[in-house]
């Protein structure tokens, strides 16, 4: 579920337009087979993740420790309420938290 949510915070960075951004997830293997290209059980998302990448001037995976990834799992359990689809939290202009992992937008990177 973590590579597809990656994947699903890519496509919101494409349809609104964003250049640059860091993608933080509490999913140490998930990112460490995105950097490193693995074929594993969810590979072809990988695969498709990794390709995406060129669409963007600078895309960052980076792991980020549960505890300190606490908007991403309070959103996360919040969104066990609402309807089926895509939601998205606007916070402030500069980041977008998707469910279950955070997507930080940086414009300045």
């Amino acid at each position: 579920m973590e590579s597809i949510a990656c994947r699903e915070g890519m496509s919101l960075a494409l349809d609104i337009q964003v250049a640059n951004f860091r993608f933080a997830s509490d999913n140490q293997n998930v990112v460490k087979n995105i950097l490193q290209g693995s074929r594993g059980v969810y590979g072809q998302i990988v695969q498709e993740i990794n390709t995406r990448r060129s669409a963007f001037a600078s895309v960052e995976f980076v792991h980020e420790k549960g505890n300190s990834n606490v908007d991403a799992h309070t959103i996360a359990r919040s969104a066990i309420y609402d309807d089926l689809g895509r939601h998205v939290w606007l916070l402030s202009p500069l980041m977008v938290f998707v469910t279950p992992t955070r997507l930080l937008i940086n414009k300045d990177v």
